[in-house]
């Protein structure tokens, strides 16, 4: 599913079928709801369906025997929607209606028997124009998630952040840089556009072609889908320069799974990050690659972003975080406590935790997404992000992580 999401409201149910066949000759536009009547009331349970679908635009279709019941329709749905714009869509040859229908709070007025030119030029405007409201309050942060040794749950990691994000704070969008996608399991969503895509169209992507790109989920996060075959994806730095430069000004917030790439790829998307959630285990194979990898992504930038996310996370007795910090050279940023029980589950449904708050792993990454949300800036461009350990924890004298070469393999 890609798309702007519209509902469509009229009287008449052959008009349903000719507005539905109208949006989708658009390409632009995707029917969530469909519906002959209009909402009475506050109370109008139309109302509710139209807020839970996370429908962009409700197109209401305007009888000219009896416009009163539509431009009452689209009075309601303006005074008691967030974020929802109403199009009306009616005859040209009175005057009064049109006037009357954009005061009653709709953004456009189409040709009732026009052909599906007219949507697209609309939709066209409201895309830009959601745009730059997107971007009226600066660029949108940009967090990288990486592994640090394969299988640590970046993609984890990733998708419950961002769903936790886009719960609290919307406007999110979810990058799969991964060489084979996971992101789209985990949300059980089949895209058919994606990150492949984005980039063998640089040339002519603008904001309407990046929407139609995306795959919409649940909550109403956006992904930018990896590839659904193994695939090499390997852009080069302007590449990367002009995909984020476009993302960034669309969304509040970017969350990048990188998985287990190590190569100039993933340097490129630390760099235009503003903090790098490295995954890692409180296992000695997992730290001493965290270290390797906080050396790699940040070398030679002056820039301190990377920051360590303790994944499946249980506490060691006599091993405190003093040892793992020294151990990785990274500042731990958070714990993620180990609950296999919820998240094998979760992943093979594609209901992810952070959906649950019931569930101490979902207001773990809750937190998480809380504590991205609020970080401050720094001068050169990466967060103040601060791990804040609970009041139960004691500290203890710091202990030595001793990794001897035949552990290690070197």
């Amino acid at each position: 599913m890609h798309g702007i999401a519209v509902t469509l409201l009229t009287e008449d149910k052959e008009r349903l079928a000719v507005l539905q066949q109208r949006l989708e000759t658009t390409q632009i536009g995707r029917n969530v709801f469909g519906h002959v009547g209009f909402p009475a009331s506050q109370t109008d349970p139309i109302l509710r369906q139209i807020q839970d679908v996370h429908a962009e635009i409700v197109l209401v279709d305007i009888d000219p025997q009896n416009a009163q019941r539509a431009i009452h329709a689209i009075e309601l749905i303006h005074n008691n929607t967030n974020e929802i714009v109403v199009f009306a869509i009616g005859a040209m040859n009175n005057p009064e209606t049109i006037v009357s229908a954009m005061r009653a709070g709709a953004r456009e007025y189409l040709e009732r028997s026009a052909t599906a030119e007219g949507m697209v030029e609309a939709f066209t405007r409201f895309a830009a124009t959601r745009g730059k409201a997107r971007t009226s309050s600066g660029r949108a942060r940009v967090f990288a998630v990486a592994n640090a040794k394969g299988g640590s749950g970046a993609t984890t990691v990733a998708v419950n952040t961002a769903i936790a994000l886009q719960e609290a704070h919307s406007g999110v969008l979810l990058v799969d840089f991964a060489n084979l996608g996971h992101a789209a399991l985990h949300l059980n969503v089949r895209p058919s556009f994606g990150i492949v895509d984005a980039l063998q169209n640089l040339h002519r992507l603008d904001t309407s072609l990046l929407q139609g790109l995306m795959t919409s989920c649940k909550n109403g996060l956006q992904l930018l889908a990896g590839p659904q075959q193994p695939q090499v994806v390997a852009p080069t730095t302007p590449e990367m320069a002009r995909l984020f430069d476009l993302l960034v000004s669309q969304f509040r917030y970017v969350i990048v799974d990188c998985s287990n790439r190590v190569d100039d790829t993933a340097r490129v998307l630390s760099d235009l990050s503003n903090a790098v959630l490295l995954v890692a285990q409180a296992d000695v194979v997992s730290l001493w690659s965290a270290g390797r990898m906080r050396s790699f992504l940040d070398e030679g930038t002056g820039r301190d972003r990377v920051r360590l996310v303790l994944n499946r996370y249980k506490k060691i007795p006599g091993f405190s975080d003093e040892d793992v910090e020294a151990a990785t050279n990274c500042k731990i940023l958070w714990k993620i406590p180990n609950n296999h029980q919820a998240i094998a589950p979760a992943i093979d449904k594609g209901a992810p935790v952070a959906f649950h708050e019931s569930v101490d792993v979902g207001r773990s990454f809750r937190g998480l997404a809380d504590l991205l949300a609020e970080a401050s800036p720094t001068t050169e461009g990466s967060l103040d992000l601060v791990y804040q350990p609970e009041k139960s924890d004691k500290k203890k004298p710091a202990r030595s992580l001793l990794i001897s070469p035949a552990r290690v393999g070197q």
